[in-house]
């Protein structure tokens, strides 16, 4: 008798095993302005390029590459400040490929935003590291953490895909008030949640 086959599923790398300092190209898949898909209100998307997590279905699989796209540079950085600075959009949006394999990059852009605009502008993050994954990363990682507002964690599992599912593509994932987690020490999920 055949017996079923097994789905695939995304990677799973031990604590600090994969490192923004060993993989990421700093570049950039696209950046998208004026957006209201990635998040809460009008934002401002940057993924960028590079996931070792190979999530099989993966809506952006071009974008796991860490070569592919165009470098980091400061003229659009400064764009993108340019952008949030509108009083209409809430906030700035990391996407990937992996943000969380690119902290050269989300850092750098990051720090800025709380530099210009401090938590007038929130920040959002797309990762398929778990929260409690990310809390034994390393320390490039958990300052980017540190400095999100909104966390949406784990990788995307094709068997628990349901495209009803608010800012997620998975049962699995989780929206998460960062801030409110980091100071409780236990996950705090955003309390807009659609259920």
């Amino acid at each position: 008798m055949p017996t079923k086959k097994e789905p695939r599923l995304p990677k799973n790398p031990q604590p600090q095993e994969w490192l923004a300092d060993d993989l990421s190209e700093q570049r950039i898949a696209s950046y998208k302005p004026f957006n209201f898909v990635d998040g809460e209100g009008v934002r401002c998307s940057l993924y960028v390029s590079g996931c070792k997590f190979s999530c099989p279905g993966c809506y952006n699989k071009v974008a796991q590459n860490f070569h592919f796209g165009t470098p980091y540079t400061q003229e659009l950085e400064d764009q993108i400040i340019d952008d949030l600075s509108q009083s209409y959009v809430q906030g700035l949006t990391l996407l990937g490929g992996e943000p969380f394999l690119n902290t050269q990059v989300c850092l750098k852009l990051c720090r800025r935003v709380r530099e210009e605009f401090g938590h007038d502008k929130d920040i959002w993050s797309w990762t398929g590291y778990t929260w409690d994954e990310l809390k034994q990363e390393s320390e490039d990682k958990q300052e980017l953490l540190s400095l999100l507002d909104i966390l949406v964690d784990g990788r995307f599992l094709q068997a628990q895909m349901d495209l009803t599912l608010q800012f997620r593509g998975s049962g699995n994932q989780r929206i998460i008030n960062v801030p409110a987690s980091l100071q409780s020490g236990e996950v705090v999920i955003w309390d807009k949640l659609v259920k």
